[in-house]
């Protein structure tokens, strides 16, 4: 049986988080009319963060969904708007231009930016003008004036790097991608975790960033490279272990644990697993429909709960409402925009085994005496 239901609830639910951001840039008002919820010095950096976290959740679909009938005509829509946004936030001349060259935190979200180009390589370079494509590159290229942290942030650097060589540029460095691969295989500590740094964290920056922009860099760049190559079968076993993880992390009710950092980027939290649905890459011991149940039941919880959203329709900070404590200093409404992450099963044909069918998810199963499989470790 083909579940249309809840993909078309997941498109609503994407149209009613992107529609504002996406349209307002398009329209030359995004920093005239996006709040900025948070510590006043993130106004200078939460325009990309909303921007760039957003589309690389809705690249896939972009890029592969379908081309006729209501869905088709949204996808195009959307297409059409994100090009635009492309334009308006690396034109100088434009009142939206982002800022790629102050602080740090660009270099995060010039990396959300890049994977959303390296997802949607046809839709979102291919599709490029001339002169927006050398704006993107500068832009880009502006980044590397400063230098990453020593923990994920190393990924940032890499996934730049990436775009850059996908965008056609000869001094693209293949030493930002080396060194961040390889010093997350020093810092890989077992059973589909990796520590972020020196240190190993309670958190969920495993899902956030490490896996799906290990497992990103690799699809597009391990050929290039034998050591490279070497890296990509253990990055994407270890990103299948950890979706298990997330997968088995989703109580029966459609919660999950509230732990470390950046909670409020919400069902974000779910990146690395719902990367694995769109690759079909989800471990033996996990049905497609399962996985698309159990975050069907997280985004409804998030979602429909009262003070999401403000009046206008912008995200506000919080993990289930409006918390405002539970943002730490960093975070200001364009950070929100990572739980776009969870959507890029969207990506998958309509007719695709994830949308079709019932099935309880791991948690549900176990906490109402079902049998389950054990849970065995990498």
């Amino acid at each position: 049986m083909l579940r249309q239901n809840d993909r078309e609830y997941w498109l609503k639910t994407m149209d009613k988080i992107a529609n504002p951001v996406l349209t307002s840039l398009a329209n030359q008002q995004l920093k005239q009319l996006m709040p900025v919820e948070g510590l006043d010095d993130r106004k200078n950096y939460s325009h990309l963060e909303a921007f760039a976290r957003l589309i690389s959740g809705m690249a896939p679909w972009i890029e592969n969904g379908p081309r006729d009938g209501k869905e088709g005509l949204l996808r195009k829509h959307y297409a059409e708007l994100i090009r635009t946004g492309i334009k308006e936030a690396t034109d100088p001349s434009s009142p939206d231009y982002m800022n790629f060259s102050d602080g740090l935190q660009p270099i995060v979200d010039t990396a959300y930016f890049a994977q959303a180009l390296m997802r949607a390589p046809n839709e979102l370079i291919g599709k490029l003008d001339l002169n927006t494509k050398q704006n993107v590159i500068k832009a880009f290229k502006q980044t590397r004036t400063r230098k990453p942290v020593f923990n994920n942030w190393l990924l940032f650097a890499a996934m730049t790097e990436t775009a850059l060589y996908l965008l056609g540029v000869e001094d693209w460095d293949p030493m930002r991608i080396d060194f961040a691969l390889k010093q997350h295989e020093q810092w890989y500590a077992g059973d589909g975790i990796y520590k972020d740094g020196i240190e190993l964290h309670t958190d969920y920056y495993n899902s956030f960033v490490i896996h799906p922009m290990l497992v990103d860099i690799t699809d597009h760049m391990a050929p290039l490279s034998a050591d490279w190559l070497k890296l990509k079968e253990d990055i994407n076993k270890r990103s299948m272990r950890y979706a298990v993880i997330l997968e088995r992390s989703i109580s029966p009710e459609g919660t999950y644990p509230v732990v470390g950092r950046s909670i409020v980027y919400r069902f974000g939290v779910f990146h690395s697993l719902a990367q694995m649905a769109l690759q079909h890459k989800l471990d033996a011991s996990l049905q497609p429909a399962q996985v698309r149940c159990a975050l069907t039941a997280v985004i409804r919880k998030i979602v429909e709960m009262p003070g999401t959203f403000d009046d206008a329709g912008w995200l506000k900070i919080g993990l289930c409402g409006h918390q405002p404590n539970l943002g730490e200093g960093y975070i200001s409404t364009g950070s929100l925009y990572m739980c776009a992450a969870v959507f890029l099963p969207l990506g998958l044909s309509p007719t695709d085994h994830f949308w079709q069918g019932e099935e309880e998810w791991t948690s549900k199963k176990a906490w109402s005496g079902q049998f389950i499989s054990i849970d065995k470790a990498l």
